[in-house]
């Protein structure tokens, strides 16, 4: 197993990458701006906690920044509800995002675990 040089080979970095563009592709349109600010927020803070967490160069350190990027990640599904409830988001994304944002918080906690 070749070790992680930087934090863009993280396979979960680059799952909450995708996360990231996923909701903002989502909120495009979208006029609640405190939602839709909300919700961009939490989910640039899980792949942020993730390269932050990484750069530390101290598993303690990283363990930590990871606790947070899987918080926010929680965060996201949680918000991806409300949007379903408030008729934001079809039902289609809801799910799909959930789905994402639940196998993100998986791997982050694998990720916990190894380290």
């Amino acid at each position: 197993m070749a070790q992680i040089q930087q934090f863009e080979d993280i396979i979960v970095w680059q799952k909450a990458r995708i996360l990231t563009t996923d909701i903002y592709d989502i909120c495009k349109s979208l006029k609640d701006y405190s939602y839709k600010d909300q919700i961009q927020r939490a989910s640039v803070s899980t792949m942020n906690n993730i390269a932050e967490g990484f750069e530390r160069k101290s598993n303690k350190e990283f363990k930590q920044f990871l606790f947070i990027a899987k918080g926010s990640c929680g965060e996201v599904k949680s918000l991806i509800l409300l949007g379903e409830d408030l008729k934001y988001i079809n039902k289609q994304n809801a799910v799909v995002i959930t789905e994402y944002c639940i196998k993100i918080a998986r791997m982050i906690s694998g990720f916990i675990k190894k380290l």
